[in-house]
């Protein structure tokens, strides 16, 4: 548990790898402007590494209808991940190509804004209004609604035992991990 006035580490070393790791917190409340651009709020900035502040991707989620913001690097872990699926099974086939469908390369501009592709802003059912949300390694981009609808899918007896499910097994015996 932190300290009080401790800060949050946002990005720290994987040994194992040798590389940056990214953890990323918070929700960001922004909006597109008239051509597609979000601005990525001052504070969400911050948390990523300097050398990962020009280009991301932003792709399709696999699970929910919004939008998934990498950096390279985590885009590259990821395309390193699929590239291990096998060529000559259909599944894997279908899998890859509805999951690097639209996935587009961003350059965040001068004021720190991205442009949104017109197909996957659609799909997400993006209006005007954004919500940014942080899910450890990765941020999702979402319409108020569909965020809305997906935090009301589980109910808190749901999230209650999807966390005893999830948590509980994977830290019998002393965990540390406090959820209350």
């Amino acid at each position: 548990m932190l300290e009080s006035g401790k800060n949050i580490p946002y990005f720290c070393p994987d040994k194992e790898n040798k590389k940056i790791v990214v953890k990323y917190i918070g929700e960001y409340e922004c909006s597109l402007d008239n051509k597609s651009r979000v601005l990525i709020p001052a504070r969400l900035m911050k948390q990523f590494p300097p050398e990962y502040r020009e280009k991301f991707i932003v792709a399709r989620s696999i699970f929910q209808e919004c939008l998934i913001l990498f950096t390279l690097d985590a885009w590259e872990e990821n395309l390193e991940e699929i590239m291990t699926l096998s060529q000559f099974s259909k599944d894997a086939d279908d899998f890859t190509r509805k999951y690097l469908n639209g996935a587009t390369e961003v350059e965040l501009d001068n004021a720190n804004r991205i442009l949104l592709p017109k197909k996957q802003i659609e799909y997400a059912k993006i209006e005007k209004d954004i919500i940014i949300t942080s899910n450890l390694t990765k941020l999702e981009i979402w319409s108020p609604v569909m965020h809305e609808k997906a935090l009301g899918s589980i109910d808190h007896n749901q999230f209650e035992n999807l966390a005893e499910t999830l948590l509980g097994k994977k830290n019998k015996g002393g965990s540390n991990i406090n959820l209350n």
